[in-house]
């Protein structure tokens, strides 16, 4: 096993035998312990108590951050004409239509989410192969086959995926440690909620067990339950 570096050793010793704290302050310690030379993010894990082994059991969604993730998202658009115009108002970063296709089927994929009108799903759908594997297939049920392209632009600059791993953990990015302490909470709250809201059917009694806030380089500092008011 690795070792730990000093400065993350010294971190977690001085929070170990404390906590859980309350969200404001949970936040608050962990911007404190964000040391890195870098701006570090801020993320959340989630300890559910369902077994993702069984597929009644997995929790998978989306949560659309008030005030994004503090990354920069790069959003392609399959469209033409005025909803073209539309997306690139909007601030698509690629846009096109066959061209696209044919950019995307010789390798190059320069973006992080994909959208597509109705009626681009001719072309898009020739890229299954290559766009689902990578989670990037545009999907009706996820509102990124729209004619509201303008919306699903914005939605996606600032949208977090997650999904059950392992042990029954959610993990997913909130912010920055540039962020303010409340922009961070309002984050917080919004991805929580959204996991509450994709509870599945074979999630029994108690749903939410612990959630820890860290920065990238950081310690995990637990949240106290009973601050948390989306339950």
């Amino acid at each position: 096993m690795a070792k730990r570096g000093k400065r993350i050793r010294n971190a977690r010793e001085s929070i170990a035998g404390s906590g859980p704290f309350p969200l404001e302050q949970a936040v608050k310690g962990v911007k404190e312990h964000a040391t890195a030379r870098f701006t570090e993010s801020v993320e959340i894990a989630m300890n559910l108590t369902v077994d993702p082994r069984h597929g009644d059991q997995v929790v998978r969604g989306k949560a659309v951050l008030p005030n994004g993730t503090g990354k920069k998202i790069r959003v392609a658009v399959f469209a033409s004409g005025d909803k073209a115009a539309e997306a690139r108002a909007a601030g698509a970063d690629i846009v096109g239509a066959e061209d696209l296709m044919e950019t995307i089927s010789g390798g190059r994929i320069e973006f992080d989410r994909c959208i597509a009108t109705p009626n681009m799903m001719r072309f898009v759908g020739r890229l299954g192969r290559i766009l689902g594997p990578r989670n990037l297939m545009p999907n009706p049920k996820l509102g990124t086959v729209t004619m509201d392209v303008a919306g699903a632009v914005q939605t996606a600059k600032s949208e977090v995926y997650f999904r059950t791993k392992g042990a029954g953990v959610v993990h997913g990015g909130i912010g920055s440690t540039r962020f303010m302490d409340e922009q961070i909470v309002d984050n917080f709250k919004a991805f929580v909620d959204a996991v509450v809201g994709a509870r599945p059917a074979g999630a029994k009694g108690t749903y939410v067990k612990k959630i820890y806030l860290s920065s990238t380089m950081g310690p995990g500092i637990e949240v106290d339950l009973a601050s948390v008011d989306v339950f």
